[in-house]
């Protein structure tokens, strides 16, 4: 035993250090490579060299600038990054001097740019005297804190240039004529007086804002998937394909028209819209820009959408009434027929995020379809209810012509031509649109109704395979469309020398419903719910095919059957009945516990064994790729062991027999010592061998 206590009865001392702080005499410095004293710079900045292998270039005023790559070292990194573009400028005098980091990555904005570079300027003034090396470890740490940051704010002065051509009138210059008497000038016109704009609230301007993003994500989503669109470095102007609805009616100067610049400002609905049309005279377009502006003022609430699409479809009309318009004063506004008043209502629709009404967004119609509906004897009504009969409901607005090369190949008017596949139950939870990228289908061939696949069908590309079974060559083409709220189709189907019998599991390309951003292919099977996340706002949506529907419309673009490459086998009638069992149940003589019958590949008929069809024929037997179940009289595919459709077994008791069906083997060498086949049982074919001998 060990005493706890001393021989005076005192507690045993505790192990706590003695001394709280060690004396400044024994205090040993932190060693200091020999280097770093003597050139600190050049220490640093060969760490930084074996590290990044970084681009070196001496400025102007001798700082030295380091061009390197720095890849974010935590696995989990949130954000889509794959390296930072870091340009360090060390000065000449470091580290007197602090060093200073620019961002060079042209896919970050310039806002979250300062945000990490502030945060370097941080990390300097914290860490003194830390290595170069050590405050690029530390900023790597921290650079998901400053991406997470609110992004600063800056302003960008862009100037904007008309380049539309101008009728130059070409006027000859005035002589000095002083024997004339003077003429008086003709009086200009008068300046429109200066009226300032409308001060707006910070929740007016917060708003605007909201909408303004929503929109133009909208705008984007549905218009940058064609050549002709761009997009200016500011957000405020989009060059936009245009193809107006009727532009054999319009005037000859504006048949020309290909795009439309759409200006929105940044105030958007608060400020007005404007817009520019591109390819044709300026004096013939700009009264025409001027009254859709108007329309565009009068109608705030209209999506951006909503104005190119009206637009598009009324231009021919738009056009009509401007040069029935008297010249414009600039005291007084232009008073607007009550006709485009009309049809302007009847486009609008709001885009404005509800929430708390329902998991599914409604796309409004587009105005073409509205158009049909009037009575009244407007222009409009005239000449919008003649809609080509190649329009449906679900192809979309005719706002751009087909583009060859373009990302998605789907046309603006769908021929209903083929067969047509719908979800007549989907169900869409926050999507916008829903497409088919990538088909795959079950078709049957027409010549000898074997099922056969085919996958990896693309909108507007043409699949050519035959039947596996009798060769017969045949091509599947897919056209795509939009599923949608108020469209449930999701394209034509034109099969020659084939139909279509079922879907397989196929590529879907879902759009956020709250940011209108594409996401990535994901592969759904009918009957299951498939569930993901945006990339872009992280908001989850949902998708659900309950079932799917084969329309036949017309025999398709293609044309008819191709001919056959010879004369058709006869198919042997045997008289069985589904559901009924075979006699004796498939079995022979041959093999007892064989409940089948075999199809024969040589010759197309059906033996219960290969000796059966030996005895029958005066031919050598092929390998049978098709059977009977004797169970069911159901004729399918080879299978090993059980029936396709009834499930029962054809092989007697499954896995106890050695022959037909077994594990085990026929080869009595192989065979086990206890097994009586491996001494007693001799077959027929060993007979005759021993017999020749």
């Amino acid at each position: 035993m060990i005493p706890i206590r001393t021989r005076g009865g005192e507690a045993q001392r505790s192990s706590r250090q003695a001394v709280r702080e060690a004396p400044s005499s024994r205090v040993v410095a932190r060693p200091v490579p020999e280097r770093q004293v003597k050139d600190t710079r050049t220490y640093q900045l060969d760490q930084l060299r074996r590290r990044f292998s970084p681009k070196e270039t001496t400025l102007d005023n001798g700082d030295l600038s380091l061009q390197f790559s720095l890849t974010p070292s935590d696995p989990d990194f949130p954000y889509d990054l794959d390296h930072l573009e870091c340009d360090l400028h060390v000065p000449e005098a470091y580290p007197k001097q602090p060093p200073t980091l620019h961002v060079r990555n042209k896919e970050i904005p310039r806002g979250f740019a300062i945000n990490i570079e502030k945060g370097w300027d941080k990390l300097v003034e914290e860490k003194r005297g830390a290595t170069l090396l050590a405050l690029t470890n530390a900023l790597d740490r921290r650079l998901e804190s400053l991406l997470s940051e609110q992004k600063a704010e800056t302003i960008k002065l862009t100037i904007f240039k008309d380049a539309r051509p101008q009728d130059s009138e070409s006027t000859p210059k005035r002589e000095k004529q002083p024997q004339e008497p003077a003429v008086n000038p003709p009086p200009l016109p008068a300046r429109p007086r200066y009226v300032p704009e409308e001060p707006f609230s910070k929740d007016q301007i917060a708003e605007a804002k909201a909408r303004r993003a929503q929109e133009v994500r909208q705008l984007e989503a549905r218009m940058s998937r064609f050549p002709a669109y761009q997009k200016s470095s500011d957000g405020i102007i989009y060059t936009l394909p245009l193809e107006p609805r009727r532009r054999d009616d319009l005037p000859v100067g504006l048949r020309s028209v290909q795009s439309v610049q759409l200006i929105i400002p940044l105030l958007y609905p608060l400020q007005s819209l404007r817009i520019l049309l591109n390819n044709v005279s300026s004096e013939i377009a700009e009264p025409l820009e001027e009254l859709f502006c108007q329309k565009a003022a009068e109608k705030k609430q209209m999506t951006l959408m909503a104005h190119l699409n009206f637009l598009a479809q009324n231009m021919h009309v738009l056009a009509k009434q401007a040069q029935n318009l008297p010249a414009p004063k600039l005291e007084a506004p232009i008073e607007q027929p009550a006709e485009a008043d009309r049809e302007a209502k009847g486009a609008e629709h709001s885009s404005t995020f509800q929430i708390g009404k329902g998991h599914v967004h409604v796309i409004p119609r587009p105005p073409e379809w509205l158009l049909e509906d009037r009575s009244d004897g407007s222009d409009f009504s005239d000449e919008g209810s003649s809609d080509d009969e190649g329009d449906s409901e679900d192809s979309g607005v005719p706002v751009v012509g087909q583009q060859e090369g373009a990302v998605l190949n789907m046309s603006t008017q769908t021929a209903e031509l083929g067969t047509a596949m719908s979800f007549p139950s989907v169900e869409l939870y926050n999507i916008e649109l829903l497409q088919v990228a990538i088909l795959n289908l079950a078709i049957k061939c027409d010549r000898c109704k074997t099922v056969n696949e085919i996958t990896g069908l693309k909108g507007g590309l043409e699949k050519q395979s035959s039947c596996k079974k009798c060769g017969t060559p045949f091509t599947v083409r897919f056209r795509p469309e939009l599923i949608h709220q108020n469209s449930t189709r999701a394209g034509f189907i034109d099969a020659t020398a084939c139909t279509v019998a079922d879907l397989l599991p196929s590529t879907f390309i879902p759009t956020c419903g709250s940011c209108s951003t594409a996401s990535p292919g994901l592969v759904a099977v009918r009957g299951d719910a498939t569930t993901n996340v945006c990339r872009e706002c992280h908001a989850r949506f949902t998708f659900k095919l309950p079932d799917v529907k084969f329309l036949a419309y017309a025999p398709g673009l293609r044309g008819n059957l191709p001919p056959t490459t010879g004369p058709r086998r006869r198919q042997e009638k045997l008289g069985l009945h589904a559901g009924e069992p075979l006699p004796n149940k498939g079995t022979c003589s041959h093999y007892r516990r064989s409940y089948r019958w075999f199809r024969f590949s040589c010759c197309g008929k059906v033996y219960p064994c290969d000796r059966c069809h030996d005895a029958g024929e005066d031919h050598i037997n092929e390998w049978a790729n098709r059977m009977v179940c004797g169970y069911c009289s159901r004729e399918q595919n080879y299978r090993p062991e059980s029936c396709q459709f009834c499930g029962r077994s054809v092989i007697g008791r499954r896995g106890k027999g050695y022959w037909e069906g077994g594990k085990g083997t026929r080869d009595q060498r192989l065979m086990r010592r206890n097994d009586p086949r491996k001494y007693k049982r001799i077959g027929p074919a060993k007979k005759d061998k021993d017999k020749d001998d």
